[in-house]
């Protein structure tokens, strides 16, 4: 990432911008960054990143994690587990509730899909990205 650049992989069941994201963001420069679930690694909008983060600057790679298994999900940032969250427990239920996905049919109901790279016109590199079924 560059500086103040704003980007997000996005694990979604379709195409569009809606689905499941995983925050690449910088904390420190972006407005998001004081929201904690909108800050990096968090699955935006619905669970904070735990606070003990190593979230390398911007300039240098950092290396991300997605692991999703049935109801389960994790992130992941640099070697260290930010969060994990079940789909279909009353937590995640509340979540998406009052979360901006609430008017959208079917949202977490998905298991697979695709998987969308998305940035908002700032400058942003990706390397070694690989996808495996689990």
């Amino acid at each position: 990432m560059t500086p103040d650049a704003i980007a997000k992989g996005i694990i979604t069941p379709n195409h569009s911008a809606l689905g499941f994201e995983y925050q690449m963001l910088d904390d420190d420069r972006h407005v998001d960054g004081k929201i904690p679930s909108h800050r990096a690694g968090a699955l935006y909008e619905l669970v904070a990143p735990n606070a003990s983060k190593r979230l390398h600057p911007v300039g240098q790679w950092n290396e991300s994690k997605i692991v999703f298994r049935g109801n389960h999900g994790e992130h992941w940032l640099n070697g260290a587990k930010l969060l994990e969250f079940e789909l279909g427990t009353p937590a995640m239920d509340a979540a998406l509730a009052k979360s901006k996905y609430r008017s959208i049919p079917g949202f977490a109901d998905r298991r697979k899909g695709h998987i969308v790279l998305q940035d908002h016109g700032d400058e942003v590199y990706f390397r070694n990205i690989k996808v495996r079924d689990l």
